[in-house]
């Protein structure tokens, strides 16, 4: 790893407590996202990967394949591949011999025509912008990966790559291009145009790039500058030691970015309420924890709630043909779609639309309630569910993108039409709020409040500290044969066949 630091070794005992004056940053240490535990990360072979030995999220993974002419590729097919798509058709339908042809711009275009602005933004958003800044991205840091020195504007491209690329929803799309096309064969002739195999060819490519891309190589192009700031502007020293010199530090004295997964060591307690500085490889503020994190889910999932009552009341959408319909809720169209004999089609929906939603729901609210209260049971299968949890709630906007599709392709006045409704506004609402409030979840809390993390100074119910600072001291059960107890030594894993 590239280092710029000229001074000495400075350990965390001999920092008297006040201002900081020295950030240590440990080398060969990491931190699990999902359950907050620090183990040493062991050097890595292509084709293996080191996983938590307490929670079981996989931590690092080197790749076969070569790290940056193997995404790279991908990444500029995906580039072809989206511009294609986005000078070709989509389908065209036939009715009684008028003929109407749409493409990915036509979706978005007829929603704000109708006067839903905001699902029309959201759709373009998400299959057509997203997509791009995505590809861009990943261009741009492929690119300046290959230097020997990533440049000082690499790091900020990588950290928001991470945070938009979750919005780029091709996959979704694609499942949300099939239902319609199933509820329009039953009325009319369609032709699927050539937008549709490029729309499929350029979901795999983007998952190719992510999957043959290995972030940790990248940063380790990038260097480690000697000094850094804290939150109120203070410059600090930054030393440099790998985690094999030393014992290891106090728990409650580490803190790792979550950017790029760099380990650093303070000279006294981390505050999990307050920004602790500017990280000085990737210039991304650090936080010990997510802010707010406990506020934000609950805060977000009570919008969820509010919403998901009328966008399973309300109709998403009012089809008419030849002067009769009506309008359709989730439920009609799941129920019209087992009626039409599309079993698995009508059970992918329901699961999508209406499972989906309501389990995301219950799910963190049950985490969020147990947090709340300091439980220490089933953290392993709560962190494993929030991993469910953050990974399948894109897929509830299937009936957005379907709706989407149906008002741009059947516009043909008394014939048939197809408008949105105010249902499908609600839906997308519940969709977006439950996807913030996984993204607002920080599920390493869940072991701070049950005192598997070492001691916690703030950021928890005044309830769960308190029950902590009276709670017998002993050593926690381990959650793996191969964990050590707290401050004895960095807890190592060893590397699986990935």
């Amino acid at each position: 790893m590239n280092t710029s630091s000229s001074s000495p070794h400075l350990r965390c005992d001999d920092v008297e407590p006040g201002p900081i004056r020295h950030v240590r940053v440990i080398g060969g240490l990491s931190e699990c996202p999902g359950c907050g535990l620090y183990q040493r990360l062991p050097d890595l072979d292509p084709g293996e990967q080191a996983s938590c030995v307490r929670c079981g999220q996989k931590l690092a993974r080197r790749r076969r394949t070569a790290p940056l002419a193997t995404p790279l590729a991908f990444c500029i097919s995906s580039a072809a591949f989206y511009l294609a798509a986005l000078a070709s058709s989509l389908m065209t339908l036939d009715v009684y011999g008028r003929q109407r042809t749409v493409d990915l711009l036509t979706g978005p275009m007829e929603l704000m025509h109708e006067g839903w602005g905001e699902a029309g933004v959201l759709v373009g958003a998400v299959t057509i912008l997203a997509p791009a800044v995505a590809i861009g991205f990943m261009f741009a840091i492929l690119v300046a990966a290959s230097s020997r020195q990533l440049p000082d504007w690499a790091p900020r491209i990588l950290v928001w790559y991470d945070k938009l690329r979750p919005w780029s929803m091709v996959e979704v799309y694609i499942l949300g291009i099939f239902v319609a096309y199933t509820k329009l064969t039953d009325m009319a002739h369609v032709d699927v145009g050539p937008a549709v195999y490029l729309i499929g060819a350029l979901m795999l490519t983007m998952a190719a790039t992510d999957s043959t891309l290995d972030t940790e190589m990248i940063w380790r192009h990038r260097r480690i500058d000697s000094l850094t700031r804290t939150e109120g502007d203070q410059t600090v020293e930054v030393d440099y030691v790998h985690v094999d010199d030393i014992g290891m530090p106090p728990e409650d004295h580490l803190v790792a970015c979550t950017s790029c997964g760099l380990v650093g060591e303070l000279a006294h307690p981390v505050s999990n309420l307050s920004c602790v500085g500017i990280c000085p490889r990737c210039e991304h503020r650090v936080w010990r924890r997510l802010p707010q994190s406990l506020t934000r889910t609950t805060a977000f999932l009570i919008a969820a709630i509010v919403f998901y009552i009328p966008a399973n009341l309300y109709p998403v959408m009012t089809f008419m043909r030849m002067g009769g319909g009506g309008g359709h809720t989730i439920v009609e169209g799941a129920i019209e779609l087992w009626v039409d004999g599309m079993i698995p089609l009508s059970l992918l929906v329901f699961f999508a639309s209406i499972t989906v939603p309501m389990l995301k729901i219950a799910s963190l609210g049950w985490m969020v309630w147990q947090t709340w209260h300091g439980a220490r049971g089933h953290l392993v299968a709560r962190t494993r569910l929030f991993r469910v949890v953050d990974m399948v709630g894109r897929w509830s906007m299937i009936d957005v993108f379907m709706i989407s599709i149906l008002v741009a392709v059947v516009r043909f006045n008394a014939m048939a039409s197809v408008t949105a409704n105010a249902g499908m506004v609600a839906f997308a609402a519940v969709v977006v709020l439950t996807l913030l409030a996984a993204w607002s979840f920080d599920p390493r809390i869940m072991w701070d409040a049950a005192g598997r993390n070492g001691r916690v100074v703030d950021g928890l119910p005044p309830s769960v500290l308190q029950a902590q600072a009276t709670r017998r001291p002993g050593p926690a059960a381990p959650s793996s044969p191969s964990l050590s107890p707290v401050g004895t030594g960095p807890v190592s894993m060893e590397p699986d066949q990935a």
